[in-house]
């Protein structure tokens, strides 16, 4: 455990704390277990089709009592089945991050291209899924009475460019979701987003690792945007921005300039 870490659990640890993360198996969700984790805190890893890397997180993932934990974006009931198995295994919910998601490149002028069977899974996976998993996992969030939705989001919701015109609707559709949850859910609850810009991962199917270097070349602070930057924005949010709710944190190295 790094130096950072050991001075951060100290007032800002979560110890005790049980933190939920969709599409936990790989990529932002992934590096987000491991931060939380790394703060003490117990880890449902939320997956679809990633059993096995979620059961191979768990097992490595600092502390105890983490578990893997089938949360499908499309399946309302097995999300509520999720947050009852949650209840029952870990007793509460403090934290929910909503990281799964989905996309398919698809150039933007070529309008027959984006078809309807895409651009519905693109926004049951990204909208109707974390509103679901949100609604499944409220009750245990208010028990609480200090805990934190973080809806990863994207630039892309901001400026609509990214892989398809439905991939940009749906990050712009989370962003207003989680304005209007903000107001419902506090005093309990907080609401905030993290919006990367093109995050080097294999998110997007197709796109090249060179095609996000030359985005990164393209910001004021020419960074390549990793997972673990995107967790690092996370655990911001969980622990420290106290009075920070309804809104979004771009975590784009200035590519919005």
């Amino acid at each position: 455990m790094t130096a950072l870490n050991q001075g951060a659990l100290g007032p800002y640890g979560l110890q005790g704390k049980v933190a939920v993360i969709t599409g936990g198996s790989s990529g932002i969700g992934a590096a987000s277990a491991r931060r939380l984790a790394e703060l003490g805190a117990t880890i449902a890893i939320g997956y679809n089709s990633g059993r096995d890397r979620a059961e191979a997180l768990a097992a490595e993932l600092p502390g105890g009592g983490h578990i893997p934990l089938y949360l499908p974006m499309a399946d309302s009931d097995a999300i509520r089945a999720a947050a009852a198995e949650v209840e029952a295994k870990l007793g509460r919910a403090d934290v929910l991050v909503n990281s799964a998601g989905t996309t398919r490149a698809v150039p933007h002028a070529d309008l027959e291209a984006l078809d309807d069977e895409t651009f519905d899974r693109i926004l049951i996976t990204n909208v109707r899924g974390p509103y679901s998993t949100i609604r499944a996992f409220a009750p245990l969030l208010r028990r609480g009475g200090d805990a934190v939705i973080v809806n990863i989001s994207s630039l892309a919701g901001v400026n609509g460019l990214g892989s398809s015109i439905a991939y940009c609707a749906s990050k712009a559709a989370l962003d207003t979701m989680g304005l209007s949850l903000a107001r419902v859910l506090g005093p309990e609850i907080r609401v905030i987003g993290v919006s990367p810009a093109a995050v080097d991962t294999g998110f997007v199917p197709g796109r090249s690792r060179d095609a996000v270097l030359k985005q990164a070349e393209l910001t004021p602070l020419k960074i390549v945007c990793q997972a673990d930057d995107v967790a690092l924005a996370v655990v911001a949010a969980v622990t420290h921005l106290r009075l920070t709710t309804g809104t979004s944190l771009l975590v784009d190295s200035g590519r919005h300039l």
